[in-house]
């Protein structure tokens, strides 16, 4: 079996969707599992990603996870390991990616390494440290609200410095606009003086593929999906990888459609107001939702006929004002729960009565439903643009899922991505 190139380890599954679908694009083929013990399963393929629900768990098991994954992958032999979490450096003053940092340091012998959550495609940048959303300081941003991971310090290196013991510093832009040989001499210096964690700026696409290049002979790499498009090309010329394959598309497939939403994001919130103007949507009030199980037998009820007519949505997803009531009634993560009991019910009974094409909105969201359904392990199509994964399953009975992060994805994304995943073509 061939030498692993890239193991990706991921700290959702919109994330990790999004990842497989770019080295697919690449032409790389790509393994995509949720399950660690299914690493053997992907075959002779020179990248793999595990997705797992570890963002907002809380640290030790986040750790805990995401070291079996590791393992799984050096256990292939990988070459390098990446970890993957989202461009608004989703996490809180006890991590999870400081601690879950340290802990793939340890198992992977890497001396330091890097943190690239930028993607200037998305006007998702880092200068001097500091992380912006567009011209916005992320603490300036609607990410402020966030009901799970509130980004108030823009300071990427104070905020990942609270989360671990290890010592963080900046690669300024000056150095990563020097080139990759300057960078990784910068780079070496710190260490000499115990820094071993490293902030990346990246304002530019350019700056992507210097620090692609400075990285990629590196054990351990961090960032978000974006700079993953750049490496493609690096073990292309190093003859790590053949020529690039001609990415397959995926096997169409029919059934019901049906959209399920957990995001509170600005995006999904416009999202779904495009859907709604030529599909029914049934959003669900938290607050009237005391019974789980009732709350699910109406939504079934409410889809059954309308199903019969085209794809339909149903969302949990609300203003921020709304998302503060129902986490004083049932506290933060006890309303995150509850939107993943409801949704990821109702994902089991939508399958059971015939829809095969879900549109899920939110990373934790898409986490929960695909572990309710059972799907370990998928055939991802290649990268349709930012927010955009799509991919099936094997089998007689497929299921096709988009799996779609909160905060991007064009608006009409919701129908547009249900009628492609009919195309006899194939998703593209």
């Amino acid at each position: 079996m061939a030498k692993l190139i890239f193991g990706v380890v991921a700290d959702d599954l919109t994330g990790g969707m999004e990842t497989a679908a770019m080295l697919v694009a690449a032409g790389i083929e790509c393994g995509f599992v949720t399950d660690p013990d299914l690493v053997g399963s992907c075959g002779d393929v020179p990248a793999i990603v595990i997705a797992q629900k570890t963002r907002v768990i809380p640290a030790s098991d986040a750790v805990s996870m995401t070291a079996k994954a590791a393992r799984a992958l050096l256990a292939r032999d990988v070459r390098q390991i990446f970890f993957k979490y989202c461009a608004t450096f989703d996490s809180t003053d006890q991590g999870n990616i400081g601690p879950v940092s340290d802990m793939l340091m340890q198992v992977t012998g890497a001396e330091y390494t890097a943190f690239c959550p930028a993607s200037p495609v998305l006007r998702r940048t880092v200068y001097n440290g500091h992380l912006f959303l567009g011209t916005e300081l992320i603490s300036d941003s609607p990410k402020r609200h966030d009901p799970l991971t509130p980004m108030t310090d823009p300071d990427l290196v104070r905020v990942l410095q609270r989360q671990t013991r290890t010592r963080v510093g900046l690669l300024a832009h000056s150095l990563v606009n020097a080139g990759a040989d300057s960078a990784q001499s910068a780079v070496a210096e710190a260490a000499a003086r115990g820094i071993r964690y490293f902030i990346a700026d990246a304002i530019y696409a350019r700056d992507l593929d210097t620090l692609a290049t400075l990285t990629c002979d590196w054990k351990l790499m961090t960032g978000n999906a974006t700079i993953v498009q750049h490496y493609p090309d690096i073990w292309k010329a190093r003859g790590f990888v053949g020529a690039a394959k001609r990415p397959p598309g995926l096997r169409a497939v029919g059934g019901g459609g049906v959209v399920l939403s957990g995001s509170c994001a600005e995006r999904t919130l416009e999202q779904l107001a495009e859907f709604e103007k030529g599909h029914p949507v049934l959003r669900i009030n938290l607050l009237d939702a005391e019974d789980v199980a009732a709350t699910v037998d109406d939504a079934l009820d409410w889809a059954r006929p309308r199903l019969q007519q085209g794809p339909v949505g149903f969302a949990t997803s609300d203003a921020p004002e709304a998302v503060k009531l129902a986490q004083r009634r049932y506290g933060r993560e006890g309303a995150a729960q509850r939107v993943e009991a409801i949704l990821g019910r109702l994902a089991v009974s939508l399958r059971e009565i015939g829809v095969r094409r879900f549109i899920v909105a939110g990373g934790e969201t898409s986490g929960a439903i695909v572990e309710q359904l059972g799907i370990r392990q998928l055939r991802v199509g290649p990268y349709g643009g930012p927010g955009i994964g799509t991919a099936v399953t094997d089998g007689e009975d497929p299921v096709a899922l988009c799996l779609k992060s909160g905060k991007l994805g064009p608006v009409d994304l919701f129908a547009t991505t249900l009628d492609a995943m009919l195309n006899p073509e194939g998703v593209n």
